[in-house]
């Protein structure tokens, strides 16, 4: 039986069906200018016909480029992150390359098996955006001459460029937002503290605050884990405090649909009741009950930004050691007035705009 299955389709039957020789369609299947464009066109008609799919493990041997590109990510559940993949699939995809994704679910074994994965499949350059990765792994990258970009490196490596998230912009604005309002008991829910990229949310909190004139309590600080559940966990926690706090800002927007939750649970109104602004402004945030308020930063913005550096990066030269993402804040309808009346709630448009007017902190 297994001699009458069809054999499969090699660049030497596609030779044959274009009348041409092997040479010719290699340079076809590998996008080599110098082929005649009437050759060419009758190479890729043969090899559409045939259902030809070149093996790209073989081109990347004779060319000595795996158009390949590496992008590690912290964890797949987080619908943040998703987007941040189909985002760069997309850029990368209309520039040619594919890309071979890692999660290491923020463990460093993972993140480890990751880089050699990396390493092995020779990708051309390798995009980590895990909010946290172990530098030590970082420079062995820098060490391989592979082109990187990482989120937050601290290390100054010259084949690396440093994606610097402007935290402190969106969460000045977030907090701005609450306090023109005249919200003055704000808590916040932070992520996992081991991770960087939480730590500098919530000391983009505590600074924000401070900036309108309140040092944050202890007590309206909270680690959570970036996951709806420890939101709800978190809320329950704020909930029980003998000071209730008017408005919540999440280190991001999975935290605050588990606050949503735990709000509806006892009752309570949103934004009535009490405002809850997200981060990360994931595609989830505008259908969530309400819409919910949250500090965007761009899943596009990461991408473009990680993938020019790695595509532009030249062995011989140093990388741009930083580029920076701007994060702004989103304004739906989970933040209001305390106690907001249907006639407050008709003032937040004309006070957003004002807000929006107010010179932006310097880069």
């Amino acid at each position: 039986m297994d001699s009458e299955r069809p054999r499969p389709v090699d660049i030497r039957t596609v030779a044959r069906r274009a009348a041409v020789s092997i040479a010719t369609v290699s340079r076809v299947m590998n996008d080599v200018a110098s082929v005649d464009p009437k050759l060419a066109a009758r190479v890729r008609k043969a090899a559409s016909d045939l259902r030809y799919t070149p093996n790209t493990q073989a081109r990347a041997l004779v060319s000595g480029r795996s158009r390949m590109i590496g992008l590690i990510v912290s964890e797949i559940t987080n619908p943040f992150f998703p987007e941040l993949i189909q985002s760069f699939e997309d850029s990368a995809v209309e520039r040619g390359y594919e890309i071979l994704i890692g999660s290491t679910n923020y463990s460093p074994e993972r993140m480890t098996q990751c880089v050699r994965r990396m390493v092995e499949r020779k990708v051309e350059g390798v995009a980590v955006m895990t909010f946290g990765m172990d530098e030590d792994l970082l420079k062995e990258l820098a060490h391989r001459r592979i082109p990187l970009v990482s989120v937050g490196a601290t290390q100054q490596l010259d084949s690396a460029t440093s994606l610097v998230v402007d935290y402190q912009q969106g969460i000045d604005e977030a907090v701005q937002h609450l306090a023109v309002m005249g919200h003055r008991k704000i808590a916040f829910i932070a992520g996992p503290l081991h991770v960087r990229s939480a730590k500098l949310r919530e000391e983009a909190f505590i600074s924000a605050m401070k900036r309108i004139g309140i040092t944050p309590s202890p007590d309206f600080i909270i680690e959570g884990d970036h996951t709806m559940e420890g939101g709800f966990a978190a809320a329950e926690q704020l909930f029980s405090r003998t000071t209730k706090a008017t408005g919540i800002v999440c280190s991001n927007d999975m935290t605050a649909i588990g606050v949503l939750h735990a709000v509806s649970g006892r009752g309570l109104h949103v934004p009535r009741d009490i405002s809850i602004i997200g981060f990360d402004d994931i595609h989830m945030a505008q259908f969530t009950v309400p819409p919910l308020t949250s500090v965007r930063m761009a899943c596009s913005d990461l991408a473009a930004a990680a993938l020019d550096a790695l595509l532009n990066a030249k062995p011989d030269e140093p990388a741009r050691p930083q580029l920076r993402i701007p994060t702004r804040l989103i304004v739906r309808q989970t933040s209001g007035f305390p106690g907001q009346s249907e006639h407050s709630a008709n003032l937040v448009p004309a006070l957003e705009r004002n807000l929006q007017k107010r010179p932006r902190r310097s880069a």
